[in-house]
């Protein structure tokens, strides 16, 4: 049987793109240059505790949606565990441990409800958030689609105003910004807060205070390769289509058109080929650009990439129970309990350092030093606790600058007739998370609704 697809590249977004595809009728092949799936988000295996550790700790939201209805399509919606609300246990620096809950009640009530209650905060700290959600309302509303030509742009942000530009004009104090919009900007963003563009972190927050469900973490309960990869590879193979590991491709183009792809000595016709790989890597993809398509291909060079540094510690006993905490203002944002997470017998920690530029180039070593200190001095639980083992892992690629000055993204359509581009560089009006990768995915699948395969996708693909 021919081919109506080629998927190149099988991390959230190629697997997102090549189920819809599959789902709507067409015939798919997803091709991946690696020895395994998941892209950026997936795990391997430690040799010294057999543990499946993921390359980087990934959370999902309530409010990614599109990552939900993936998860759903390929029957790995039961790999997660919801949490009921908004809930984020924080140690500042002086060791004060406190809780961010917000009620389960309409919006914006559950901000109001969740903000009056965090003890961590004065009276003026607490109504200088509430200053941030009156700019937020009257913001994108929910099913809008995530672009930068639907937002409106309602709340006064500015294409050249950063984060903290955007924090110090809504009237956030110092010690706020420190204990809570720096964490969660980080997170979303993986950049300082004084470069990353405001207008992302604004859609961030709209979609994440949108009600108490959007809110809500939703958090992978088995290693990240098993929550998508090896479920949406399933899925297609039950279903006769073909994925392929170890083949990298190379795209041909026929005139103005896409004509298939080649695998080293191996030709592959489709009509439609839809690329998901990396801003970095888009120009390998032919053995010369293409002039039509130049202008993407300089700019996907330009765009700068940020590192994510994962730390990942083993103790000989239990030291943390929460599933994560929030530790602002140090290297390391955010610490998780892999155990809590996913379960097992040992103390396993993982702590995340995004925004990592800093740190990235300094050894393993230094990196397991700091993590161990910064653990140590938020819990007490942890200063009689033997290390086992300790683990750095670096993704220095991780995500790409959202500097107000950075390249613009590209669109999902090209001037290449049935070529197709998804990844979580694309403009999806999102910072690069797992839902703007899906997001697109699922794009790229409706976009190529010109042929015959296409007709039935947007019944299957939710409002994005």
């Amino acid at each position: 049987m021919a081919l109506d697809a080629i998927v190149i590249g099988a991390g959230c977004a190629g697997l997102s793109a090549a189920t819809a595809l599959a789902d709507a009728g067409a015939r798919v092949l997803v091709l991946e240059a690696r020895p395994g799936l998941g892209g950026r988000a997936t795990a391997f295996r430690d040799p010294d505790t057999g543990e499946r550790v993921d390359n980087g700790q990934h959370i999902l939201m309530g409010c990614y949606e599109q990552t939900l209805v993936f998860l759903d399509r390929i029957g790995a919606s039961d790999r997660v565990r919801w949490q009921a609300g908004l809930s984020l246990p924080m140690i500042d620096r002086r060791g004060y441990e406190s809780v961010l809950k917000l009620p389960s009640v309409a919006s914006p009530l559950h901000l109001l409800g969740g903000v009056m209650a965090w003890e961590a905060l004065s009276w003026g700290e607490r109504l200088a958030i509430l200053r941030v959600g009156n700019a937020l309302r009257g913001g994108t509303p929910k099913g809008v689609p995530y672009d930068s030509h639907s937002r409106g742009v309602p709340y006064d942000s500015h294409d050249r105003e950063t984060v903290r530009d955007w924090l110090i004009r809504h009237g956030q104090p110092q010690r706020l910004i420190e204990l809570l919009w720096e964490p969660l900007a980080l997170a979303a963003l993986n950049q300082s807060i004084d470069q990353a563009a405001a207008h992302y972190f604004v859609v961030v927050l709209e979609r994440m205070f949108a009600d108490p469900t959007a809110a809500a973490l939703v958090l992978p309960a088995v290693p990240l390769d098993e929550l998508y990869a090896e479920p949406a590879r399933e899925w297609l193979l039950h279903r006769g289509h073909d994925v392929r590991v170890n083949a990298p491709a190379r795209v041909e183009v026929d005139g103005s058109r896409v004509s298939g792809v080649r695998v080293r000595d191996e030709r592959i016709e489709a009509p439609i080929v839809i690329s998901t790989v990396p801003w970095h890597a888009f120009g390998a993809l032919f053995d010369a650009v293409p002039p039509a398509l130049a202008a993407i291909a300089s700019n996907a060079a330009l765009l700068h990439s940020l590192p994510i540094v994962t730390v990942n510690l083993w103790f000989d006993r239990a030291v943390m129970h929460e599933p994560l905490v929030g530790l602002p203002g140090r290297t390391f944002q955010w610490v998780f309990d892999r155990r809590a997470i996913v379960g097992g017998a040992t103390s396993h920690l993982s702590l995340v350092s995004s925004g990592a530029e800093a740190i990235v180039a300094q050894g393993n070593d230094a990196l397991i030093a700091t993590a161990l200190r910064e653990v140590r001095e938020a819990l007490p639980a942890a200063r009689p606790a033997r290390l086992r083992k300790g683990l750095a892992v670096r993704e220095k690629r991780s995500t790409f600058s959202l500097a107000p000055a950075a390249p613009p993204r590209p669109q999902t359509t090209t001037p290449i007739e049935g070529f197709f581009l998804a990844g979580d560089w694309i403009d999806t009006g999102l910072p690069a998370t797992i839902e703007s990768a899906v997001v697109s995915g699922h794009r790229a699948a409706a976009e190529s609704e010109t042929t015959k395969f296409t007709k039935g996708i947007t019944k299957h693909v939710v409002s994005f």
